[in-house]
């Protein structure tokens, strides 16, 4: 009868070590708050490109207002190469095709409603990058060297030329483009930059770079358009 009872008491007395979770399950749950921790970081770190080609998309990410305080470099990719295209080519081997001048004229007409008067404009030497800058100004632009070297150093080379309150108009390649995306955190799968494509940059008084978005050439006459409306 009392070993019945001690017995009853057992069973009913819940295996607190059972319940206990073990080393294992600790570690794995650790690690899955680790991974969970770095995949919030990334996700709040990395930088998104907005597409900019729309007038409400020009103002809410704030090109306009940067614009008017002399905040901005603008990197423009030279238009379409002729050694790259089966089109027809403007002239040189070494420059753009026929179509590329007509793209490279209409991103010179889209950033001349946003105002040339406060800008520097300098373009790589390579024969692309003239070619592109002249048919966007419609006369030849200073060249120096470093807006053609594509490399880490490149960010702060662009960050070094620019004056403050004067906007920076850079006629460069896709592998400089790249490299500032790069440094501003733009994941891999999303750093792109199209023939005559625009990067529209901020640069704030601390001196550091923020982007504000990107246009592609067939853009800015759906944008001019829709301003003249």
């Amino acid at each position: 009868m009392f070993n019945s009872s001690i017995e009853k008491v057992v069973l009913a007395t819940p295996n607190r070590r059972r319940n206990l979770p073990s080393a294992r399950s600790i570690l794995i749950s650790l690690c899955l708050l680790g991974a969970l921790a770095s995949i919030t970081t990334w996700v709040a770190t990395r930088t998104q490109v907005v597409d900019l080609g729309s007038d409400n998309q020009m103002n809410r990410s704030g090109v306009y207002s940067e614009w008017a305080k002399g905040a901005v470099i603008v990197l423009v990719r030279h238009a379409e190469r002729c050694d790259r295209s089966r089109s027809p080519c403007l002239n040189d081997p070494a420059g753009i095709t026929t179509a590329g001048s007509q793209a490279a004229k209409g991103v010179g007409d889209g950033l001349q409603t946003l105002g040339l008067g406060n800008a520097r404009l300098l373009s790589s030497p390579e024969v692309r990058t003239r070619q592109t800058a002249h048919f966007m100004f419609g006369k030849a632009i200073a060249t120096e060297d470093w807006v053609q070297q594509c490399d880490k150093n490149f960010n702060a080379a662009a960050l070094a030329h620019k004056t403050p309150e004067q906007n920076l108009v850079l006629v460069t390649h896709s592998g400089c483009i790249d490299q500032l995306e790069r440094q501003l955190n733009v994941p891999g799968g999303e750093r792109s930059s199209a023939y005559a494509s625009a990067l529209f940059v901020s640069v704030g008084a601390n001196g550091k770079p923020r982007i504000l978005g990107q246009m592609n050439a067939p853009e800015w006459q759906k944008l001019l358009a829709s301003t003249r409306n």
